[in-house]
């Protein structure tokens, strides 16, 4: 009887651990990966997490295809990526926008990001600036804030939609400054530039990655960046916080996460590789390239990072009064 027992135990055994191998615990990845961006090519997202999955795919001998799935500020794709099967097969590059601000401010999001991903690592750490259009003749903060002062409700500023990181930016400085500045929403960054740099609004906070570009040409003019430290990318630019308003501090963090119930032998592979990854001299030299400032974490450092961002953006959500129907 004993014998029979153990016979059974070894079957027992043997069979999950086929099980789990045909999961790709193992072996992982035996197949394609497709990741996930709510964002539209060309953005900062996409152009991000082009690059690491070029790197994934090197490393670990699969392919690791971007699929963009835009809409809703990002929480279209991180809404699919939720809703996939926990397999491995199916990530997402997700940012602050869809994980932290999106869930404060949309009724009917179908996702909790607290509950519904197993978050890989953080990646990238996205500050924005502060751009206008040089025909406004303002070239400071200094000179846009006493502007905005003496001529309320004149001044036009872009955002890539209601609510977004963006719209947020603005509204906190509005807040601090206590002028008016009427908000001109669009439904992304490609849009709210165009209309930028042809004059037909005055300013917007967006990406570096987005922006620069604008700037060097001399389409844009550059006020400020909106992180407590001058940017990597832009040195030259002052920031908010120096330019007389101080503990201002914000911008988005992009990471890679699975469905929630994703094998942590498959989280912690990936995790490894992408922090091996952003180690790599030629990739941060490529991040550093595109405004991008390389962050890194663990699974466990992440997911900490989107309890606690979730609550900071909710309450800037509420202070700004930000609604979406």
């Amino acid at each position: 009887m004993n014998n029979c027992k153990n016979l059974l135990l070894v079957f027992v055994g043997a069979f999950f651990l086929s099980g789990a191998q045909a999961q790709g615990v193992g072996d992982y990845p035996t197949k394609p990966v497709s990741v996930i961006v709510g964002f539209p090519p060309g953005t900062a997202t996409d152009t991000i997490a082009r690059v690491l999955c070029e790197r994934l795919s090197t490393r670990l001998g699969k392919t690791f295809i971007v699929d963009n799935r835009a809409g809703q500020g990002g929480s279209m794709g991180a809404a699919a990526a939720a809703n996939a099967a926990a397999d491995g097969y199916t990530l997402v590059v997700s940012a602050t926008a869809p994980l932290a601000i999106n869930p404060n401010i949309y009724p009917k999001l179908t996702y909790d990001p607290r509950r519904d991903f197993a978050p890989i690592g953080l990646h990238s750490w996205l500050p924005y600036a502060l751009v206008t259009n040089p025909r406004t003749g303002i070239n400071s903060l200094q000179e846009l804030i006493a502007y905005a002062k003496a001529n309320p409700g004149k001044l036009t500023y872009a955002s890539i939609g209601n609510g977004s990181t963006s719209h947020l930016l603005m509204t906190m400085l509005l807040q601090q400054t206590g002028v008016k500045i009427v908000h001109i929403p669009y439904k992304g960054s490609a849009q709210s530039q165009t209309d930028l740099i042809a004059g037909l609004v005055d300013m917007t906070f967006d990406t570096m990655v987005t922006v620069m570009p604008h700037v060097k040409s001399g389409r844009l003019r550059a006020l400020a960046t909106s992180g407590i430290s001058r940017s990597q990318f832009a040195p030259e630019i002052p920031t908010v916080d120096e330019q007389g308003l101080p503990g201002f501090d914000a911008g988005a963090w992009l990471g890679l996460l699975a469905p929630a119930g994703t094998p942590k032998p498959i989280i912690d592979r990936l995790n490894k590789e992408l922090n091996l990854i952003l180690d790599e001299p030629d990739t941060r030299k490529r991040l550093l390239g595109l405004g991008s400032e390389p962050l890194k974490s663990t699974p466990e450092e992440f997911a900490a990072h989107i309890r606690s961002e979730y609550a900071k953006w909710g309450q800037r959500v509420r202070e700004s009064g930000a609604k979406i129907e």
